[in-house]
């Protein structure tokens, strides 16, 4: 049975227009584009590409010029259909008197939620994004990349079906960076779709499923990751280390198409966590001894 498709975009574009209402800028032209329900996909592409234009003209921020945008099979404006999202902006903007906690309970009785599943879920998403240490803290006391977690725990408050993330790791250190991705890994397991936005390649090649790629408002590429970053042109053969014999034979077969030999590198964020963390758990520890 094929998945349903949350998010329909069908031939959706928007043009800008000066005081006249002269067309002035097309920032996204003719778009046509589907997300399955339970996929990360990953939106790509330079400053100025239509990303963000893409993701209000979703949320029913803008009004499109042409085309037609449904999620869950409604109008962008549905507010059955909001109710379902999950949204955190490019900008973190969050009331600097108030913490944590008072913060999520905000945002959640903009949601009706009771009580007990508010504090419920306040705690828990609090752990989530690593801010129990600074819960009670005003916002105006947080970092960049606090501030950022917070967001991230308020776009997850009315645990959306649908959550669209616009740049989630801005302002994040590697090891908060690693944190976000496990958890939009996590949303996924959980039966979530997730629409990331992203300048960073590798946030997207890590846990994207399939991805499209703008540029001057206009579709490039779209396809699995898998797939669209395979090189057909070369074939990978790897030989546990020691056996030199095997290898020989190896470069001997290939002859002249043999084009490098050398050890396989490991991910710089794989190895940045490795280690790092243990060293954040001991001070962690030591912390709250």
């Amino acid at each position: 049975m094929a998945q349903a498709a949350v998010i329909q975009i069908k031939g959706l574009s928007k043009t800008y227009a000066d005081f006249w209402g002269r067309a002035r800028v097309e920032a996204l032209k003719p778009l046509d584009l589907e997300i399955q329900e339970g996929e990360i996909f990953g939106l790509l592409g330079p400053n100025g590409s239509g990303k963000t234009t893409t993701i209000k003209l979703l949320l029913g921020l803008l009004n499109a010029t042409n085309g037609d945008a449904f999620m869950f099979g409604q109008d962008p404006g549905n507010q059955d259909a909001k109710r379902r999202v999950g949204y955190l902006p490019e900008e973190t903007y969050l009331y600097k008197f108030l913490n944590a906690e008072e913060t999520l309970s905000f945002y959640g009785k903009l949601f009706g939620l009771d009580k007990t599943t508010l504090d419920t879920r306040i705690d828990a998403l609090i752990k989530q994004v690593g801010l129990d240490h600074a819960r009670k803290r005003r916002l105006g006391e947080y970092s960049k990349g606090m501030a950022r977690r917070l967001g991230l725990a308020q776009a997850l408050i009315n645990d959306p079906d649908l959550v669209i993330l616009d740049e989630p790791t801005s302002g994040l250190d590697p090891i908060g960076t690693a944190e976000v991705k496990d958890l939009i890994v996590d949303l996924k397991q959980r039966g979530k779709t997730v629409l990331l936005c992203s300048h960073l390649l590798a946030d997207v090649e890590d846990v994207c499923d399939r991805l499209a790629i703008l540029h001057n408002g206009q579709l490039k590429a779209c396809g699995r990751v898998d797939e669209l970053l395979m090189s057909e042109d070369r074939t990978v053969v790897e030989i546990k280390a020691g056996e030199e014999s095997q290898l020989d034979a190896v470069k001997a077969a290939a002859g002249e198409a043999l084009i490098n030999v050398d050890h396989p590198r490991e991910r710089l964020e794989s190895y940045f966590r490795r280690i790092v963390a243990p060293q954040q758990d001991v001070t962690k520890q030591e912390n709250e001894a």
